[in-house]
Formats: structure tokens, sequence, C-alpha cells
């Protein structure tokens, strides 16, 4: 039985079609998400893969526009299962916890996009549902976040010149810190998935 799995969260061209794309701290993410996805094939690993979809709402994450799709470069191999779901955690509105009960899962490793929000929330909630849980927060993406007073339409330069918009790196940095010895184990991309060395 798979002992742990690889959650790959919402890694779609759904973000790259938004304007604060161009300040996302890993423009990389779907190389760095390779990496663990082909360390976790190597283990033997179950990998599953979410997408976020938002249907009737007209926007990048309306399945109805053709964003909600995985980055050009990953791809899930035959078996592996795909979730869509319509919450901020891979679980509430999935059957992913039945999934991995019948893989016998008891770590997961999160990845994906957006490194405080649908990847920490799903990380507290398979914390809470008895899961060892691995950060890899390498893998993970973010953009600038702005002040909740900020209006919805503001632009990027209206969020980016505002002095209480987060950075990537705030972000990261206080995720790290509510996650640490309580949800989750923070590790680095080269503990999960090493670098193959040159011959």
């Amino acid at each position: 039985m798979t002992q742990t799995a690889l959650l790959v969260i919402d890694v779609q061209e759904s973000f790259r079609v938004r304007p604060n794309w161009s300040e996302v701290n890993h423009p990389d993410i779907a190389d760095r998400v390779n990496r663990l996805v082909r360390a976790a094939r190597a283990n033997g690993d179950l990998v599953v893969w979410v997408l976020h979809t938002e249907p009737g709402t007209g926007g990048a994450f309306d399945p109805a526009n053709g964003h909600v799709r995985f980055i050009d470069g990953l791809e899930p191999a035959e078996g592996e299962p795909l979730l869509t779901k319509t919450s901020h955690n891979a679980f509430t509105t999935t059957n992913l916890q039945q999934l991995l009960t019948q893989h016998g899962v008891r770590e997961v490793v999160v990845s994906g996009i957006r490194t405080e929000q649908c990847c920490e929330t799903t990380a507290r909630v398979a914390s809470d549902l008895g899961y060892d849980v691995t950060f890899v927060t390498e893998a993970t993406a973010t953009t600038p976040l702005p002040h909740w007073t900020m209006p919805a339409d503001a632009t990027l330069a209206d969020v980016l010149a505002d002095p209480r918009t987060l950075s990537p790196e705030t972000i990261v940095e206080r995720t790290e810190y509510v996650l640490a010895g309580r949800f989750a184990t923070i590790r680095t991309l080269d503990e999960v998935a090493p670098p193959v060395l040159a011959s």
C-alpha cells in the first residue's frame, strides 16, 4: 500500500492569464512541481492532481473559458487521480480523503498555487484529519497580496504601489511560521526530490 501522496494543487493556466502573474515568485512552478512528480513516481508514491473550478462565474476559473487545465509541461500519468474542487482546500468538495484511505496514505506532500491560500488551507485540513504533512514551499507559488480593503478591480500597479500589499516573500515567511511545528514539516525541494547527480 502506498504510504505517501503528492498533492499537486491548482498548477493551472487560470493563474497565468491574470495580470498579477507577472509578479509571481516562482514563474517556473511547473518545473519545480515536475521534480516532485518524478521523485514521487520513482518512489512508488501516489500523485494526486487537483484543479480549482468556479463554474458559472465567467472568470479565469470558469471551465467554460478553457483555462482550467494544467500549465504546459505538467501531465497526469495514466491511473493518477484528477480531482476538481470548488473550495479553497482540496478535501471539502472532493473525495480526496476517501482516495487517500483506499491507498493507505498516511503522509501528504503539498505543492501548487497559491502558497497561502489553497496550499496552506489543504495542509491545515490534512493535519487536522490526521495526516503527516510535508509542505514544500519551494514548490508552491504566489503573487503579491493586496490589503483586504483594496477594491477588487484595483489595477496591478495600484496593488504594487500600496505599502500594505504583502510581497510573495512575506507571504511565504508567514505561511512557514504558522504551519511549521503545528500543521506541517517544511522541507526544501532538494530534500524531497534530490537533484540527480551528474554521471
